[in-house]
């Protein structure tokens, strides 16, 4: 159960500080953005973490990136609701001792949440700051935890909701489907999923192929998914591995081939086709499932305003990532909550009771209309933390990522009835 904490003074930064302007913003060597004093209530303090290493299987750096942007923007607006905000930020390394570190020192710092952040461990996180009742708010999704700890408030329905609303997507066109998916525990649900959106259509179930998650080649893979799909369709979720799917595919491919690829966000996005070359990128015509509206929506103009303003030219900050655009949208939640609290001293048991006692955040049409008390939840045993079970169905069209329907479609049915495989 959640509890109020007891208070704690933060440790101080012990790198030294750059002084700006009065009434500009603080930053300094150790990860932190905050205001300069003078607000009506004490700073609040929170923590986005994520892997940070170029060239890594994992490079999430836009996404803490993104969180001090938009404590650059708030405070010089005065805060939310008179508090400065203040936002550590920590490598996660995407490795689960990375992770702990990270979650430790949110307990250590004292935040009052963790907000916007990426992991793939997720025990490694959500039990430090399950044991400080800390609670943990849009996280990306990476980890099946976050839609089971009692003190995870997530924004989407995770890669769950993406597999569930790829078949159904995929349903609408194809009377086949392959799935390649990775050799691992994750992998194993992954066609239940697929399958369970298949049939409801009354198509057959996925072909089912298997892949390892890290390999410079996918000719057998591709080959078996080329034969088996036929005119169909060939759906790969792979993370990284699925750029590296799709070239051995193409060149596989048969001239003059009827088969339509689909992938997921996260697995394919905007900053992809684009680095693989726009409208004659191979991904040209593929159907994607995703969380929120197309990145070239005008419900994001607000979000690029702030980036173009205050992320002072940081190239880590791409408004088309998925990333960036789960932590706008998560600390959307957190500063919805301190207003709502309306109180001058906010702690981490303030802000899960109000979350659970059914405080309402309007993403401005981003996503639905979200709230986390438990009658708004999707009621399965799998994700009992999902509280948006919608997705969004786009294609590659002119080499950007369009609606290929509009609103979003909900697969929250799918999601309770699913039965995960392994």
């Amino acid at each position: 159960m959640t509890g109020w904490r007891r208070l704690i003074t933060p440790r101080p930064c012990r790198l030294l500080t750059s002084t700006v302007a009065a009434g500009a913003l603080l930053t300094t060597g150790c990860g932190v953005v905050l205001g300069l004093p003078g607000g009506s209530g004490d700073t609040v303090t929170v923590m986005t973490w994520a892997p940070d290493t170029p060239g890594a299987a994992v490079n999430m750096a836009g996404m803490p990136a993104m969180a001090r942007t938009y404590a650059r923007w708030i405070n010089d607006r005065g805060g939310i609701d008179g508090h400065e905000l203040r936002v550590l930020t920590c490598n996660e390394g995407d490795s689960p001792m990375g992770a702990s570190k990270c979650a430790r020192q949110a307990v250590a710092e004292d935040v009052v949440a963790v907000v916007g952040s990426y992991s793939r461990h997720g025990r490694a996180v959500l039990a430090p700051l399950e044991a400080a009742g800390i609670p943990y708010i849009g996280g990306y999704g990476a980890s099946a935890d976050e839609f089971t700890s009692y003190l995870s408030y997530p924004v989407n329905g995770g890669q769950s909701a993406l597999l569930a609303g790829n078949g159904e997507q995929l349903a609408a066109d194809c009377d086949r489907v392959s799935l390649v998916r990775p050799d691992s525990l994750v992998g194993d649900g992954m066609p239940g999923l697929v399958d369970m959106s298949l049939t409801r259509a009354d198509r057959p179930a996925s072909f089912d192929i298997v892949a390892p998650e890290k390999a410079t080649s996918y000719d057998s893979q591709a080959a078996e998914a080329l034969e088996k799909a036929g005119d169909g369709c060939v759906t790969a979720v792979l993370g990284k591995g699925t750029e590296t799917f799709f070239d051995s595919f193409r060149r596989l491919e048969p001239e003059n081939s009827g088969v339509r690829i689909s992938s997921v966000l996260g697995s394919v996005g905007q900053p992809l086709i684009d680095r693989t070359g726009g409208r004659n990128s191979p991904f040209e015509g593929a159907y994607v499932t995703g969380w929120y509206p197309e990145s070239g929506d005008a419900r994001w103009k607000p979000m690029r305003q702030v980036i173009r303003k205050y992320a002072f030219g940081d190239n880590r900050i791409d408004p088309d990532d998925t990333g960036v655009q789960t932590t706008w949208i998560a600390y959307t939640v957190l500063r919805t909550v301190i207003e709502a609290l309306d109180q001058e001293t906010i702690t981490a048991g303030g802000v899960s009771v109000s979350l659970n006692r059914g405080t309402e955040v309007d993403t401005g049409g981003l996503t639905p209309v979200l709230r986390w008390r438990f009658q708004d939840t999707v009621g399965s045993a799998a994700y009992p933390r999902i509280v948006n079970g919608r997705v969004t169905f786009q294609v590659v069209r002119g080499g950007r990522l369009v609606a290929d329907r509009k609103g979003f479609v909900d697969v929250t049915e799918t999601l309770v009835d699913a039965r995960i495989r392994g």
